[in-house]
């Protein structure tokens, strides 16, 4: 497939994306982000910004998915878009975990948790909570992880099985501290 304008260049990415070609869809990422500043398109150049930030990610490269979010969050928060704004500052927050950037991560992560609660958006903000209680756990805050895992399971509307076993799990310690 001929690949010719940004819009293009997006959905090429989503595809290669989904079929777990992570380095094609970080390359058509970030073709469509150039194509849409080149159209004066901040907002869109900053999603696929994002894209490519995921994409450099789970391609194992923290760095360049560092690089390619930055910013990013301060052109949404600009535009009033409380949502992707949150968005970018998890994706940000993912790349500084993976980079070991604990306070940084940290921050990113409840900035983002704060602007999805602000929206109502609460699976959005289970996911994120869910990833900041991993950084908890590795950095040898087990309580704390253990309550920032339930609030993020709480947040979750429709669990399924495993997520229903896990919420109730979590409640165990806590139930223990009561006594």
């Amino acid at each position: 497939m001929k690949v010719s304008n940004p819009n293009e260049f997006s959905q090429a990415g989503t595809k290669a994306y989904n079929s777990g070609d992570y380095l094609a869809a970080a390359q058509h990422f970030e073709a469509a982000s150039t194509g849409f500043a080149a159209q004066g398109d901040e907002l869109s150049a900053a999603e696929m910004a994002n894209n490519l930030s995921v994409a450099l990610l789970q391609a194992g490269e923290a760095q360049a998915s560092l690089d390619a979010t930055l910013g990013t969050p301060v052109i949404f928060e600009a535009a009033n878009d409380a949502l992707r704004q949150a968005m970018a500052l998890g994706n940000a927050a993912a790349a500084f975990d993976a980079l070991n950037r604990i306070e940084e991560a940290e921050e990113a992560y409840k900035r983002s948790i704060k602007l999805f609660d602000e929206l109502g958006e609460q699976d959005l903000r289970a996911n994120v909570l869910q990833s900041l209680s991993n950084l908890q756990l590795r950095s040898g805050r087990q309580l704390e992880a253990l309550a920032t895992m339930q609030a993020g399971m709480e947040d979750i509307k429709r669990p399924n099985l495993r997520q229903r076993m896990l919420k109730k799990l979590l409640k165990t310690p806590f139930k223990l501290f009561n006594r």
